[in-house]
């Protein structure tokens, strides 16, 4: 007997019954339509997205638990975002990504399913899709590389690229031997290995109680991701068992974990937008605020790069993710659940730290406050982050001139003109590059350093930018400006030579112009002109429908959750 929500789709005698069961019938034996629970394996694998390129592998082993637990697996390929080869931006089709899984899990006979990610934008854009049609749903996060070396230091993955790359500009390393380490960069399968978005999200997904307890922050190459993959698989059977949906899993509570956990890892700005795009698909209220009022406070643990030294296979080693929740429990939530039907809390157990140099206890952190902090002011009215624990604390409070770029192309036209009115204390303003104005507000904000300055030994200056920045990227840069410059922000009416004043402990973010001059200014032309509105697709789309950064940048007619009903019939 058929039961579930895929005896929708194969229960009964009837012609469209029987087209749906005989169309499957291709492999399928006649005893995958007696009420066993259609699993899908919703696959992010891409050669084109390259940190997930191993996920055939790992959903292999998801369909073997799968079926074990009495389950019929069925690999279904979804939209893949590879964050170092998508044009212009993968934060542009994030949203977009989301709307097609989510349509697919809606369309198809399944009754739950298991999300494959790794790359940054696609476990958001699973949880986001997972969210918004509410099926029981389980994560594999796909894990970070292992390290490589160059000259016989470690190779921390896009943070050294940003600095290597500087040190190119600066006259310090030949191109040739900047072009040599890039064979050393990618030593193994996986997402990036240091604590940018990547790595943060396959953390948090588990934070907020979507992942098997203690699997994210697996190596891609270890088999132990292999196992706990097999594991995921058993465990989807019963979560269609047992009806225990996304809106079960992740609550309010399980959103300020998740805050916590974000700055006591040291995790990437980028969280910022995800986790307040899945809570709105949830109707989980979630705002800016929680994340200064949550997080602010709580202590930076794990020194790996950008705010540290090590990588993420020193963070497994040391103990993983639950080393470093046993040492924040206190602030933790104790009732947030997770996939299993059990508290997050239960399952931190007695984890201990291996390597106090990786992961510092609660008493003897990194850095006593390492939170995401939210900045305000008449630059910011609906405010700004910024991430104390990657940026120079003597440029925490700082005024200057504002050296004014109007787009990424002004910006690169003129950062190493040896004209260019610049020094040390000047902040680098970049506009343009929010969600509607680039669109899809790409990771430009921490702006390169102007060659003239690195050349004397500049290496860090406050940078103000309506876009974002890498989670690997590092700097003093204040980013997700909104409303941003292409939405009306008073970002658009900052003219060079305008001092900027940054006050981190103040959570201020001001330029020293009157309210009267700055309200009555005209939009620069160049900034309006760098605004192109798109004529037909997706960007066009998106434009006119997404939101502003302080919201999570979903599209306006996504928040929220349709569930999973299909009434009509195709046939």
């Amino acid at each position: 007997m058929v039961t579930g929500r895929s005896a929708q789709w194969y229960g009964g005698a009837d012609r469209n019954a029987y087209i749906h069961r005989a169309w499957m019938r291709r492999g399928l034996p006649p005893h995958a339509f007696d009420g066993r629970p259609h699993i899908a394996i919703a696959n992010t694998a891409s050669d084109l997205t390259p940190c997930n390129a191993h996920l055939d592998e790992v959903g292999r082993s998801v369909a073997n638990g799968v079926y074990e637990a009495g389950g019929i697996p069925l690999n279904l390929p979804v939209v893949s975002l590879g964050e170092t080869q998508v044009r212009p931006t993968a934060m542009l089709w994030r949203n977009l990504a989301a709307m097609a899984i989510e349509e697919m899990l809606r369309a198809n006979p399944i009754d739950g399913v298991v999300l494959l990610g790794g790359c940054d934008k696609t476990i958001p854009s699973l949880l986001m899709a997972a969210a918004s049609v509410n099926l029981p749903a389980v994560v594999v996060p796909g894990g970070p590389m292992l390290t490589g070396t160059f000259r016989g230091a470690p190779l921390g993955c896009g943070t050294d690229v940003w600095r290597l790359g500087e040190e190119v500009r600066a006259g310090t390393l030949s191109q040739a031997e900047f072009l040599q380490s890039e064979s050393s960069m990618i030593r193994s399968k996986g997402h990036c290995n240091t604590m940018g978005t990547a790595s943060t999200m396959g953390l948090l997904a588990e934070v907020l109680g979507m992942t098997v307890p203690g699997v994210a922050g697996t190596p891609a190459s270890d088999s132990r991701l292999l196992e706990a993959a097999h594991t995921t698989g058993a465990l989807a059977v019963e979560l269609v068992a047992a009806d225990r949906r996304p809106t079960d899993v992740m609550s309010r509570a399980s959103f300020l974990n998740a805050i916590v956990a974000l700055a006591a890892l040291g995790g990437s700005t980028n969280a910022v937008v995800h986790l307040l795009a899945i809570a709105g698909r949830l109707g989980v209220h979630l705002t800016l605020d929680d994340f200064d009022r949550t997080g602010s406070g709580v202590p930076l643990l794990v020194d790996l790069q950008p705010a540290g030294r090590f990588l993420m296979d020193d963070l497994y080693r040391a103990g993983g993710l639950h080393a470093v929740l046993h040492e924040i429990r206190h602030l933790l939530d104790p009732a947030a659940l997770t996939v299993t039907g059990r508290p997050l809390a239960d399952h931190i157990g007695e984890a201990r730290i291996h390597d106090p140099e990786v992961i510092r206890t609660f008493g003897k952190p990194l850095r006593e406050e390492a939170g995401i902090a939210v900045l305000r002011g008449n630059l910011a009215p609906d405010g700004a982050v910024i991430k104390p624990a990657a940026a120079s604390p003597h440029l925490l409070r700082h005024r200057g001139p504002a050296v004014v770029f109007d787009s990424i192309e002004d910006l690169h036209a003129r950062i190493d003109d040896p004209d260019l009115d610049v020094t040390a204390d000047s902040v680098l303003v970049l506009r343009g590059c929010g969600p509607k104005g680039y669109p899809g507000m790409p990771e430009v904000a921490n702006l390169p350093l102007p060659s003239k300055l690195l050349a004397e030994g500049v290496r860090d200056m406050v940078r103000v930018c309506d876009g974002r920045m890498s989670g690997t990227a590092y700097g003093t840069v204040v980013l997700h400006v909104a409303p941003e410059a292409a939405a009306g922000g008073p970002l658009a009416r900052v003219r060079a030579g305008d001092t900027i004043t940054l006050d981190v402990a103040a959570r201020r973010l001001d330029v020293d112009v009157p309210a009267s001059e700055l309200a009555t200014r005209e939009p620069a032309p160049a900034a309006v002109r760098a605004f192109a509105r798109p004529d037909r697709g997706w960007q066009r789309l998106y434009v006119e429908t997404v939101q502003q950064a302080d919201t999570g940048a979903d599209l306006d007619f996504l928040i929220g959750s349709s569930g999973d009903r299909v009434p009509r019939e195709s046939h």
